[in-house]
């Protein structure tokens, strides 16, 4: 049962972290710029918008490659 335990560990501290980005993450200035970066396309007509957050999407993408293999070197 000790695994199980452990992961539900982990879990709730992803979770407070996560909780903690949604509280806080608009007083951070990195955080709030997040989605109107200059790679990120918007398309704005009379009766239509798209809108596509490309730089963001990449930028999020390698943040969590470079925290999962953190944790994949160091915990395994």
């Amino acid at each position: 049962m000790e695994p199980l335990g452990k992961t539900f560990l982990w879990i709730g501290a992803i979770f407070l972290i996560i909780g903690a980005f949604f509280v806080f993450g608009s007083k951070l200035p990195f955080i709030s710029s997040l989605g109107n970066l200059p790679g990120d396309f918007k398309i704005e007509r009379e009766n239509f918008r798209f809108y596509f957050p490309f730089a963001t999407s990449v930028l999020i993408s390698v943040g969590l490659s470079l925290l999962l293999y953190l944790w994949n070197k160091f915990f395994h």
